[in-house]
């Protein structure tokens, strides 16, 4: 979609496209949301493995930098495209997506710019609330606090802004694989806003686990309907991040809390806080899932379906191996297990019924007469 401006005689120079390279602002933007998942991951071990925490910290540099970036980024290339438009220059869709006209058209976002940089002022607005949570209470003792749940649903906004604008570009290499590289980012960062309803599993069903199952699968189905094997891919890159961050974490706090002084918790085990929700199945839900929506046409509406209550039975059946690896728990009773299951199940048909159609969108987020077939 080209974005132009009437009004007062064009020169082959106005009318000329502005000359911002795409994949700069995209990948700063990425950047920011790495940052995010960096800081989070790194307090959430240090909650784990040294104990509650004041506003004023390393970690919450990383958090709160992570949306103040993301946030310049937005409105510098929403500014750009609105002055551009105004001088009658051509704003290339490939820069963030299609224009939306905000404030009666007196400014042109980019529609992945305009929503990362809401995320961003979302973020700064929970970002208050968290600062004066923490002048009343003091420490912070829990990670699932109202304002923390609220900073990751912020920053998960400014993610969904990264894929929009990465596939904006889908007609470049570059393009595809940052929406799917940001889709796994979004996928393992869902694990964290999960913990929202853990308040909920007092009964036989495992909500964390149902909820992470909706989320990811919803990610992995957006993906394989962008992209050819996009759910695998999707997966891939989850895991690599799951990777790293499992030697990250425990080291990060270990490191700053020998920095500021401050002794470890007895009797800690080091395990990645983080990356310990994120489930080790991802990779072969991915194959499934592009496995059936390779045959998703319009006379296979169902297979989406089918292909979302298969990973989420994988994810919510696995999940109790997963945590006798982890932390050499004892397996939980069958009720439990299939109460987890049905749950996960039915929340991944869920998320494979919504997941289709929104990676067809994302399709439609590129200039049509760009992106090759």
């Amino acid at each position: 979609m080209d974005l132009t401006a009437t009004g007062r005689g064009l020169t082959p120079e106005a009318t000329a496209p502005i000359t911002v390279r795409p994949w700069l602002p995209a990948a700063i933007l990425f950047a920011a949301s790495m940052t995010f998942a960096v800081g989070s991951t790194w307090d959430i071990q240090w909650h784990s493995d040294v104990g509650p925490d004041t506003f004023f910290t390393l970690p919450h540099l990383f958090i709160y930098a992570s949306a103040a970036v993301a946030g310049f980024t937005g409105l510098t290339v929403i500014l750009i495209t609105t002055a551009a438009g105004r001088a009658g220059r051509r704003v290339d869709g490939e820069l963030g997506g299609p224009g939306i006209g905000v404030f009666g058209r007196t400014f042109t976002a980019p529609l992945g710019y305009m929503v990362a940089a809401l995320g961003a002022a979302s973020f700064l607005l929970y970002g208050l609330w968290d600062l004066w949570w923490h002048s009343l209470y003091g420490f912070d003792a829990i990670i699932d606090s109202p304002p923390h749940i609220g900073l990751f649903l912020s920053s998960t906004v400014i993610s969904v802004g990264a894929v929009i604008v990465f596939a904006a570009a889908r007609a470049h290499r570059w393009g595809r694989v940052g929406a799917l590289f940001a889709l796994a980012h979004l996928a393992t960062s869902s694990t964290v806003t999960a913990l929202a309803v853990q308040r909920l599993s007092t009964g036989s069903v495992r909500w964390t686990v149902a909820v992470t199952a909706f989320m990811v699968i919803l990610l992995m189905v957006v993906g394989a309907g962008f992209e050819r094997w996009g759910a695998t891919i999707t997966a891939i890159f989850a895991s690599l991040t799951q990777g790293v961050f499992w030697w990250f974490a425990p080291w990060a706090a270990r490191t700053y809390a020998d920095f500021v002084g401050l002794p470890m918790r007895e009797h800690i085990r080091g395990i990645p806080a983080t990356p310990a929700l994120i489930p080790f199945c991802l990779i072969p839900v991915g194959i499934v899932i592009d496995l059936l929506l390779r045959r998703a046409d319009a006379r296979a509406r169902l297979l989406p379906v089918v292909a979302g209550a298969l990973g989420g039975a994988i994810i919510g059946g696995f999940n109790p191996v997963q945590q006798i690896i982890i932390y050499d728990a004892h397996l939980p009773r069958a009720a439990v297990i299939v109460a987890t299951t049905v749950a996960a199940a039915a929340l991944g048909a869920l998320a494979g019924y919504l997941g289709r159609p929104f990676g067809e969108m994302l399709r439609l987020a590129a200039p049509s007469e760009k992106v090759s077939a």
